[in-house]
């Protein structure tokens, strides 16, 4: 007797219990098809909590997927206020955490994915690869591995645990390594006392030129305002522009341009000082302390620490024996790829997409949400909300609705992540946010759908 399960029977295995991959779980739920979702950390959203302290652009009714809502609401789960803005923080525990609870033993934890695979097939072998299930090396806290064997695989695994070194090449600086216990490639909360002691009164580096750095260099001007001595030093390989700060007043996201605009006034008041035209070559250690290198040999004065916040790009090791179909400059799916071209687009001139986009010559792997994107950082969460509805539906069968964009699109888009901390919204930013003014459009795919903005 063959006691093999039958694809149908196996479970779709969901890599990642963050908003995308636990949104994912629900969906597939939602069409009678079982998860099981595979995270590394101890909880849900491990890495929402490393930014737990920082305020989402995005209001909370911009921010809960509509089939993870259904799950949740037999559990007598409350949505919080839609119209105030979350922490990371908040979003794990008041809606990440509790959607992973509903879903119950379909979520294991302290589990990391080592490898997937088609069963008995590398990537080399065509003989009867279709046909074979998809195999998922795990390995649990404990050390045990383990082999899973599942009908799909849906990649929620996003990029957080791979920040872009400093190197303006794209490749560590030289010394970056050596100078390791001076960086850290995080907002610093600078509300815990540790972290705080790290940076008051002293000259930081900050390196990059998006919401994070605006934020980085916000908090720290804040800081110099408590704390004597305290200084950034903005270091951005362009010139300063019109664009540099963002839209600022007329930015259609308030909070976003607010933002940008407290990042002006740090640099404009002396509390920060911006360094342009300098593309980072190397880091030498002057005692505690670091340099930097420009690859013109310019050198900086030295500084106490250096926070890199230079974006994040995709793990793709563990996905070496499937056929990926990936553009050679994003990491991105190929199909995807030309509609999310940071050259291009901003996070507020996203194509309305879905599996058609999303796959590869590997039929049955996807990569969602962050992951989706590659090293893009124009990434919209509520993107990959839509995502996931086209993926599941596609591996319930059912390819009209696959193929039938249903996004909810905001005027000028979500790139979660990136506010200040603990600030709650002013009148003023009541409508801001990054889901601000949302537009639900059921649209073909092939038709664009517009946004203002630029994450």
């Amino acid at each position: 007797m063959n006691n093999t399960p039958s694809a149908d029977q196996l479970p779709v295995a969901v890599i990642g219990a963050g908003p995308i991959g636990l949104a994912a779980a629900a969906h597939l739920v939602e069409r009678g098809i079982e998860p099981l979702v595979l995270e590394a950390g101890s909880a849900a959203a491990s890495a929402v909590r490393d930014w737990a302290h920082v305020r989402l652009f995005s209001t909370w009714g911009e921010v809960v997927d509509p089939a993870a809502e259904k799950l949740l609401a037999p559990t007598g789960w409350v949505r919080p206020d839609p119209s105030t803005y979350p922490t990371g923080g908040d979003w794990a525990k008041h809606y990440l955490q509790p959607l992973a609870d509903a879903l119950g033993g379909r979520v294991r934890y302290g589990t990391t994915v080592t490898g997937v695979a088609r069963a008995g097939r590398d990537r080399i072998v065509d003989a009867g690869r279709d046909e074979q299930p998809f195999i998922v090396h795990v390995q649990s806290s404990d050390g045990h591995e383990e082999r899973i064997a599942a009908r799909a695989v849906i990649d929620a695994s996003g990029t957080w645990s791979v920040p872009s070194p400093m190197g303006a090449d794209g490749l560590p600086a030289l010394g970056e390594k050596s100078a390791a216990d001076r960086l850290s490639y995080r907002v610093p909360d600078l509300k815990d006392p540790a972290v705080r002691a790290r940076y008051a009164g002293r000259r930081t580096a900050v390196v990059g030129s998006g919401a994070s750095a605006f934020t980085a260099l916000a908090l720290l001007a804040d800081l110099a305002k408590e704390e004597d001595g305290t200084h950034a030093v903005w270091i951005l390989r362009r010139g300063i522009g019109a664009n540099t700060y963002g839209g600022g007043e007329a930015d259609q996201l308030p909070a976003r341009g607010a933002l940008g605009l407290r990042a002006k006034e740090a640099v404009e008041s002396g509390r920060a000082s911006a360094v342009t035209g300098f593309r980072t070559q190397a880091v030498e250690r002057d005692g505690d302390r670091a340099i930097l290198i420009a690859d013109d040999g310019r050198r900086l004065d030295p500084v106490d620490e250096v926070v890199v916040l230079t974006g994040f790009r995709p793990d793709l090791s563990f996905l070496s024996e499937l056929r990926l179909g990936l553009d050679e400059r994003l990491q991105a799916p190929a199909a995807l790829a030309p509609l999310i071209d940071p050259n291009v687009h901003s996070c507020g001139t996203v194509y309305p997409h879905g599996v058609n986009e999303l796959s590869h010559p590997e039929e049955g792997i996807y990569m969602v949400g962050m992951k989706s994107y590659g090293r893009a950082p124009t990434f919209l969460a509520m993107t990959g909300y839509e995502q996931v509805r086209s993926v599941t539906a596609a591996i319930a069968g059912d390819r009209e609705a696959a193929e039938r964009v249903e996004l909810t699109l905001p005027e000028t888009g979500v790139c979660g992540g990136a506010g200040l901390f603990d600030e709650p919204a002013s009148a003023e930013q009541s409508g801001g946010g990054c889901c601000a003014t949302p537009t639900t459009l059921q649209i073909g795919t092939g038709t664009r759908a517009t946004a203002s903005g630029d994450c």
